[in-house]
This record gives structure tokens, sequence and C-alpha cells, in this order.
């Protein structure tokens, strides 16, 4: 059995419709559950049950189906025991590039951890207010949210840092709160997008095969664009101009340093692992020299990171092995040629035209259904790399493909955790956020412009 992410087993090629029923149930208990605690009143509501424990059944039901298919191949016979379908499950949570990215998310959120505690995080918002002049306080919010994301890679981390700020500048200034909450929202996506060490970063790359590098210059092409449009609407959107911030608490900018490094780095290409170890011992090194941290607590606020990332590091060993089970069922390869089949009616060119709205399309069609783009990422890693293998789509236009429609999704749903964040911060409606959150519509409307144009080549 092979060791990769690719789909297709070699004696499968039509697929199973019936292998796919894991992956509907999971997201029927995701999403099901969510509506019904929301319909009752509870916060956060989808964000209630996670989604390594909503992902149990489904695995349950793909054994199950797996059983059959045995018994079916073998005329009624089950010869294989209960081990043999185990060990396929088992298969896909050890796979290599599943176990790379699991660990890649656990180093992301060590640093993420000790940067911000250490005072990094406050030092970039400290560092930006006194840069922004008060009349483009909108767009400045949107700068400052993007860079902490894309240091971050966490866009609700930037969210929970900016926001308490950008309530201050609302409460100081006649800006509509729902507008500045879109434009922080807004930049937290374009950095979460963008960023080397976010969990849709890392998911997408290595599903995809795709070095950070390449993924994060392929993703510019069409953020930049959009976040620069955002920009020139901020700058001049406000009815009245604002010339005095709310102050902010003194901060050393040395601080912030170890972010914009981590950003170099990985653009120059070193490897994701050395980046991440040598910003979190540089935080930690920073904030002993120049702020109050004191060292002892390194391990410890290390293994905090560790703990934030636990849901997802989970969630992706077993995606890992569900997908294992849907492959060796056919119901990945089914799925490649339905979306194959439905996207060729509307493609007059090539195939690799049809397969780019395809890989679009799973990511954002996934993410309205489980509001976590990062789930919707993993979940449809497999078959995007497929999509993208059979049209020649090469591993870096993939992933920012899908790293790029699910972020969009993800910043218009008002059940989504950002959206719900903003409206708690700002105390509106998230629907009022998520219809202001631009950048994510121009995002959108760039894209599939870009990719009609000359076919999205680079």
């Amino acid at each position: 059995m092979t060791n990769d992410l690719s789909i297709l087993s070699s004696n499968n090629d039509k697929g199973s419709a019936i292998a796919l029923l894991p992956l509907a149930f999971f997201v029927a208990i995701f999403l099901g559950t969510g509506i019904a605690l929301h319909l009752q009143g509870v916060a956060y509501a989808f964000y209630q049950l996670p989604a390594p424990v909503a992902i149990i059944p489904a695995i349950i039901l793909a054994l199950m189906l797996d059983r059959t298919r045995q018994r079916q191949a073998n005329n009624g016979l089950l010869v294989a025991p209960l081990e043999t379908s185990l060990n396929s499950f088992i298969e896909g949570m050890g796979n290599n590039k599943v176990i790379t990215m699991c660990l890649i998310y656990l180093l992301a959120g060590a640093f993420s951890s000790v940067a911000k505690i250490t005072g990094g995080v406050d030092a970039v918002v400290a560092l930006g207010l006194d840069l922004i002049p008060g009349q483009l306080v909108v767009a400045g919010l949107f700068i400052i949210s993007a860079i902490i994301a894309t240091a971050m890679g966490t866009s609700m981390g930037t969210i929970g840092a900016v926001a308490p700020i950008a309530v201050g500048v609302v409460s100081a200034t006649d800006i509509d709160p729902a507008f500045l909450a879109g434009a922080v929202v807004g930049g937290a996506i374009f950095g979460d997008n963008l960023s080397f060490i976010s969990d849709t970063t890392i998911a997408a790359t290595k599903t995809q095969g795709a070095e950070l590098k390449d993924k994060f210059k392929e993703n510019l092409r069409f953020a930049l664009p959009a976040a620069i449009i955002c920009l020139v609407i901020y700058s001049f959107a406000l009815d009245s101009q604002v010339t005095e911030l709310p102050s902010q608490v003194d901060s050393n900018w040395i601080l912030a340093l170890p972010y914009f490094l981590i950003i170099v780095l990985a653009i120059l290409g070193v490897n994701v692992f050395a980046v991440l170890l040598l910003g979190t011992v540089l935080s930690a090194l920073s904030g002993a020299v120049f702020a109050d941290y004191e060292l002892a607590n390194l391990g410890k606020d290390i293994y905090a990171g560790f703990s934030a990332m636990q849901e997802i590091f989970l969630l992706g060993l077993l995606i890992g092995g569900l997908s294992q089970l849907m492959k060796v069922q056919g119901g990945l390869g089914f799925l490649v040629r339905k979306m194959e089949s439905f996207t060729q009616r509307f493609a007059s060119e090539t195939n690799k035209y049809a397969n780019k709205f395809a890989i679009g399309g799973l990511a954002f069609i996934t993410n309205l259904a489980v509001a976590n783009n990062t789930v919707s990422i993993i979940v449809t890693g497999d078959t995007a790399k497929q999509l993208a293998e059979d049209a020649k789509i090469s591993p870096k236009q993939s992933a920012s493909l899908l790293d790029i429609f699910s972020c969009i999704a993800q910043g218009i749903v008002p059940y989504g955790a950002q959206a719900l964040l903003a409206a708690a911060s700002f105390g509106i409606s998230p629907v009022e956020v998520v219809t202001n959150v631009w950048y994510c519509f121009i995002l959108a409307l760039v894209t599939i412009v870009l990719l009609f144009w000359k076919n999205g080549e680079s």
C-alpha cells in the first residue's frame, strides 16, 4: 500500500460514492451540533464540539465500510481480520507528510506562545500605532493586523490582540465599529493566509507537497492586489478625520524583531523547523534581556504552545487515517472524477483551467460547512492533490488555491470563530462584522479575475 497522500488506489479508478459517507457523516455531526447549539443561544456554538471528537463516529463508519468492502471482494467471506482495516487507518495517520505537518503545528504553537508572552505582540501594535497618522487609522489597523497575523500564524490570536486597541479607537472617534472590525478581521485573514507558520499554510503545503516560500510567492500574486485595493478604500472612506489615537503602553520595539526575523528567514527558504526553533529561542532571550521575562518559565510556555495546538494536531492525524480508508475504498477517487466531470462543463480551454476552480471550490464549500479553514484544507487536501496532478497544476498553485478559498469562506461566515470573536469584542452582530470584511470579498474577485486571465499562470 502506498505511503504518499495520493488519492486513487491502483485497482479502483472509478471509485465509490459510498466510501464518502464517513466524510459526510463528520460534516453533518460537526455542523449539525453547531446549528443546534446556536439555536439554543450557546456562545461560540460551532466550537463547542471539538473536531477530533466529532470525527470519531465517522472513523468507526469508515472501518465498518472497509469490512463490507473486504467481504464483497471475497464473495461474502470475511477473510482479513479487523487489524487489516486498522492498519490502513494507522498507515494514513503515520504518513510522512501528516507527521511532518503535525510536528510543525507543535513548533508553531511554541513560538507563538513564547513570542506573545515576552511582549512581541504588544511591541508590534505599539510600533504600528506610533507610525500611523490619525486619518489613516483604519488602513493602519489593517496593516498591523496583517503583520501580526503573518508573524504569529493565527488570525484568532491577532484579532484577540488588536481588537481591544481598535475598540479604544472607536470609543475615541466616530468611526463605525463594524467598519473597523471588518478591517481588523480582513487584515488578520490576509496575514494568516500568507504566514509561514499558519496551520492553514502548513496543511496546504504538506498535503500538496509544496515549498513554503513557493506557496507564499504564489499567494502574494492574489493577496497583495486585494490588500492594496482595501488600503485605498480605507484611506479615503472616513467621513471625518481622526487626529488623535488612544495612547498605548510603552513597549520595546526590539521585542518585535523575532517576528520579523522568521518572516525573512522563511522567505529565504530556511528550513521551517530551524526557523521556528530559532524564533522561539530569540523571543525568549529578547524577553529576558529587554523585558522581565524569566527564562525559568520557558519550558512551561513552550508546552502551553504545544497544548494550544492539541486540537489541530489530533485532527490532522485522524483525518490522515480517515483519508487513507476512503482512498482504499475508492471514495476520494469518485469525488475527483465527479469534480472533474462537473467543472469541465464550464471550461472551454483546458482541464487545468477547470481543475483550478474545482480545487478552490472544494475548499470554499467545505469551509462553509465546517467554519474552520484548516479543517477544510485537511479534509479536501488529498482530493485537491489528485485534481492538480491530473491537470499538471503545480503544487504551489494547488496549495495557494486551497488556502485562499478556505480563507475567503472563513472571513464571510458569521458563525466562524473570527467573526464571533470580533463581534463580541466590538459589541455588534457577527453579520455586521462579515459584511464589512471587504478584504475577503475583494480577494475573491481578484482571484477569480486572475484565474480567468491567462488561465491564472505564474
